[in-house]
């Protein structure tokens, strides 16, 4: 099963409605796609209860099994907590998630999805862009709002002090049964003005990975000096675990050649006990793996790092770099990970090669973009 956003689609109608009635511009949609043999059909067209102009409904998704969430930053409701009163829109761009279950009800003997909930943020606030960035796993969604504004550090802290624009935040909400509630409201533990902690967010089991790409401390890798910040926007990303129903920060990641503005935490992934960090401006001219971190002249070529666990400690395991580093490839804008596979996406690499595998010397393709595939043999990584 796939399911796919496209935020800018323009129906104003429900699920599985009509979609050809394009009154609410922006209002977004997602589709549900599903597998039989080797062909591909459409299974769904997701909407919000209440589509509204410019809402981004589907800018984020993400799906485990029969649940399918989606995020819709540009929702403008003043409602908080969860299943609140839809309509209302008194809080501009606060956004929302929506929870969708794909098997709860019936069309003659074809599954129909229904919306099980709509997920606002305990604090909602206008311009919190909550959504901006989901991840599910099994009965635990956890949501994103770079946009958060509250001076709280760590978890389920004072969300009343809006005194540092844009730090971020991200909420952790859990089912039992049908009924969805939030369990944890996650702050950086050096939250800071404009640090937009949960532009990106994972989750495997009961890990988080938050990103923080406008981070400033100037620290290097795990657990370093989260005081001083001349690294600007250097980036981070916080790790937080959960025994039982509570949940603590575990770890601070910083890359092993922290640089000023090379938005390391831009994009996470996680995968059991092995965390991915994207940094796409990074810009030394290394390639491969583990290469030289030093020789910064390749401006935004961008750069992914892996860290890995052994009990509660967090190492960083491997350096990655596309195989044809360039100037501006932004390699590292978007990270993936299951097992021992890595993707790492590069949406300014500019060859021309087409398919698996081509040449990649003939830049005569700009910014027709990248993935690279790596690959984990012991704890040794291969593209």
């Amino acid at each position: 099963t796939i399911v796919v956003g496209a935020y800018a689609e323009d129906s104003d109608t429900h699920v599985d409605g009509d979609q050809s009635d394009n009154g609410a511009h922006g209002s977004g949609a997602a589709y549900v796609f599903v597998r039989s043999g080797l062909a591909w059909s459409q299974r769904a067209f997701l909407k919000a209860s209440m589509p509204g102009r410019d809402d981004g409904f589907g800018g984020y998704v993400a799906i485990s099994g029969d649940t399918v969430v989606v995020g819709a930053f540009g929702e403008d409701g003043n409602a908080a907590g969860v299943n609140g009163r839809p309509g209302n829109n008194g809080a501009s761009n606060a956004g929302a998630a929506y929870v969708f279950d794909l098997r709860s009800g019936s069309l003659g003997t074809l599954p129909v999805p229904t919306q099980r909930a709509y997920v606002k943020a305990s604090n909602s606030q206008a311009g919190g862009e909550v959504g901006q960035s989901i991840a599910i796993s099994g009965d635990t969604v956890v949501i994103g709002a770079h946009a958060e504004d509250s001076n709280a550090t760590g978890v389920n802290g004072n969300q009343g002090d809006n005194s540092a624009s844009s730090a971020g935040a991200a909420y952790v909400f859990v089912r039992d049964g049908s009924t969805w509630t939030q369990q944890a409201y996650l702050k950086a533990s050096n939250a800071g003005a404009g640090d937009v902690c949960g532009w990106s967010v994972a989750i495997s089991g009961d890990t988080v990975v938050v990103g923080a790409f406008n981070e400033d401390s100037n620290a290097s890798g795990v657990n370093g000096n989260q005081a001083n910040n001349t690294g600007f926007d250097s980036g981070a990303a916080y790790v937080f675990v959960r025994a039982g129903t509570t949940w603590s920060q575990q770890a601070y990641l910083k890359a092993s050649n922290t640089g000023a503005g090379d938005a390391f935490g831009y994009s996470v992934a996680i995968s059991n006990d092995t965390i991915v960090v994207g940094a796409f401006a990074e810009d030394s001219n290394a390639t491969g793996g583990n290469g030289n971190q030093a020789d910064n002249s390749a401006s935004g070529a961008g750069a992914a790092y892996v860290f890995v666990r052994n009990g509660s400690t967090w190492t960083q395991q491997a350096y990655l770099k596309a195989s044809n580093t360039g100037t501006s490839d932004q390699f590292g804008n978007v990270v993936a990970i299951a097992g021992d596979t890595i993707a790492i996406g590069a949406l300014g690499e500019d060859s021309s090669a087409t398919g698996i595998d081509g040449n990649q010397a003939d830049n005569g393709a700009t910014n027709a973009g990248a993935v690279y595939v790596w690959k984990r043999t012991g704890t040794t990584w291969s593209r």
